[in-house]
């Protein structure tokens, strides 16, 4: 990833002030209710075909806000998400849970 390019980005605009925590979550989770609205009223078209550069740039948007908010908050994301990776290896043990959709308090 290259998150540098974003922080370039909004660096050259001078939006760094605008970028709060709260005002990030809050963007995060709005691009997050436009990648959802990509499958709403898709019936069973599970696949959203024809969709997909749309569920490709909602991503992207996503992306770019919790790339702000690591920054701001001085978050090591590819260290969060290995940590993160690791507890869910924990919780969730292959062994345990190959093809099965249960909640790790179910097993």
């Amino acid at each position: 990833m290259r998150s540098c390019r974003c922080l370039a980005f909004r660096g050259n605009r001078d939006w760094a002030q605008f970028h709060n925590p709260k005002d990030l979550a809050i963007s995060i989770s709005l691009e997050a209710s436009e990648l959802l609205g990509v499958f709403q009223w898709s019936g069973s078209d599970l696949e959203v075909t024809g969709k997909a550069n749309r569920v490709r740039e909602e991503l992207a948007d996503v992306t770019i806000y919790c790339i702000y908010m690591a920054d701001v908050l001085g978050i090591d994301l590819a260290s969060a998400v290995s940590d993160k990776m690791d507890a869910n290896g924990r919780k969730y043990p292959a062994d345990k849970v190959r093809g099965s959709a249960r909640k790790y308090t179910e097993l």
